[in-house]
């Protein structure tokens, strides 16, 4: 099963995907992180997304390949990236969407704060809002607050395992 935990800067996905992970005892795979480790100096530039994406790619088939569940962890705005995820999953492998949200002022205070991964401040928030795609596939949005991780993380478990029952992807 791969598990996508998507949203825009400062929406708290990052947050919550590391806890998702922790508690579905998953794999886990951070844009941030894997942008760290691959880059000393980071540009955002799109040849340096694309081989991020692709890395996520690499690690996701490989959980994959060793029969582990993986949460994916990154902003997937564009449809573009999340296809690619798609057409690059193995055989029966069950995708789940997540999209966390925020509202904004919630973000502002979030994307003030230094955080250990994300450079993002809150002009990136502002660009890559504009440039969201809504998703097409199924999928859960969940609303992060400061104060509501354990009600997401429920939420999230009885929406993977229903569709984790059905197979779908």
């Amino acid at each position: 099963m791969v598990i996508i935990i998507m949203g825009l800067p400062g929406s708290g996905k990052s947050f919550f995907a590391e806890r998702l992970a922790a508690l579905l005892h998953a794999a886990y795979a951070s844009s941030d992180h894997i942008r760290k480790s691959m880059f000393p100096v980071r540009t955002y530039s799109s040849k340096e997304k694309e081989q991020v994406y692709d890395e996520m790619i690499n690690r996701m088939r490989l959980a994959i390949s060793e029969g582990k569940n993986i949460i994916m962890d990154g902003t997937f705005y564009l449809d573009n990236l999340r296809q690619k995820f798609i057409r690059n999953a193995l055989p029966n492998c069950t995708i789940i969407f997540i999209e966390v949200i925020a509202d904004e002022a919630i973000i502002r205070e979030r994307l003030k704060m230094s955080r250990k991964d994300s450079e993002a401040d809150f002009k990136v928030y502002q660009l890559l809002k504009t440039q969201w795609e809504p998703l097409k596939e199924a999928h859960l949005t969940l609303h992060s607050t400061d104060e509501n991780i354990a009600e997401m993380l429920e939420i999230a478990n009885q929406y993977i395992q229903s569709r984790n029952d059905k197979g779908t992807n």
